[in-house]
């Protein structure tokens, strides 16, 4: 089956601050030929650890920018997809084509694609709804973890008001200002920096998964990736036995402390979370500090 999808103009991407990171595509992943997906591979390819960064809604990789080079430096590779629909990545038009499965499969295809071993799962937001569910069918790759603003999707736990609020403005601004979003949240963010977050996304017709992510959250038992997401929070509490490390960004009002504070229970021997309290939900904009702290905690 053929998927229409569109394709943002490269020179959107040219001189974007702090991004200069060489792109790399695959264009016949398993169960997704045709589509392209993009993902940065920044450091040594034999390096021992390799640092798996995934981004969530209305994000792409440019949110690891600060991140990544910490990594490498240390000697690691790391890994960032723009997940379809996002950043350099093909965006699918239309938007029943988002599923939370969709999302995952096109993960678990792109680990295999790559062999990627003795992987530190870096996730927050969809990146970790997503993220956090791969390791319960891939144990063997995952060793290490590294948890900013994010949530098990289980479908059996209410959906706070932070969430619901943040849904109904996300379906009321079909065309939304992502940049202008990026700004509001992260003070001292420079204007290209927030104009980069506009980047992938020329017009409203390339916006389709930013509209539809809110909506695949799971909010019932029976939701698309309820179930699983309730095995991959058992399999955390339970099976789990590499290093987490928890950085809350203490200014998110959709998934911050409380939110943060429930999680860490449902992952075995999670230490006490890195606070970051100027940090709202994007923690990654802080995120040089949350990699400097990870690498010292792992050792």
């Amino acid at each position: 089956m053929t998927i229409e999808a569109l394709r943002t103009p490269e020179e959107r991407f040219d001189n974007l601050p702090g991004y200069s990171f060489a792109p790399n595509y695959l264009e016949d992943l398993e169960g997704y030929e045709g589509l392209r997906v993009h993902y940065l591979d920044e450091g040594p390819s034999d390096a021992e650890q390799t640092f798996l960064c995934l981004h969530g809604q209305p994000a792409w990789s440019y949110l690891y920018r600060k991140m990544i080079p910490v990594f490498t430096t240390a000697g690691h590779r790391s890994i960032a997809p723009d997940l379809l629909g996002f950043g350099k990545s093909d965006k699918p038009t239309d938007e029943s084509v988002y599923t939370f499965d969709f999302h995952r499969q096109m993960l678990v295809a792109l680990i295999e694609r790559l062999d990627l071993r003795n992987i530190t799962l870096v996730c927050q937001d969809w990146g970790g709804l997503l993220g956090l569910t791969l390791p319960v069918d891939m144990a063997d790759r995952f060793s290490r973890l590294i948890v900013m603003n994010t949530a098990f999707g289980t479908g059996d736990v209410p959906l706070g008001k932070g969430f619901l609020d943040w849904r109904t403005f996300n379906n009321a601004n079909p065309d939304m200002a992502v940049g202008r979003l990026f700004k509001r949240s992260n003070l001292g963010m420079s204007e290209g920096e927030w104009q980069a977050y506009d980047a992938p996304f020329p017009d409203v017709e390339h916006k389709s998964g930013v509209r539809r992510f809110p909506n695949l959250v799971p909010d019932n038992p029976d939701a698309g990736g309820a179930a699983l997401s309730r095995r991959a929070r058992d399999w955390f509490g339970t099976e789990w036995s590499g290093k987490t490390f928890m950085a809350v960004g203490m200014q998110d009002p959709v998934l911050g402390p409380p939110v943060m504070a429930y999680l860490r229970k449902q992952i075995k021997n999670c230490p006490e979370p890195l606070e970051m309290e100027t940090a709202g939900h994007f923690v990654q904009e802080q995120g040089d500090i949350v990699a400097e702290k990870a690498l010292d905690y792992f050792g």
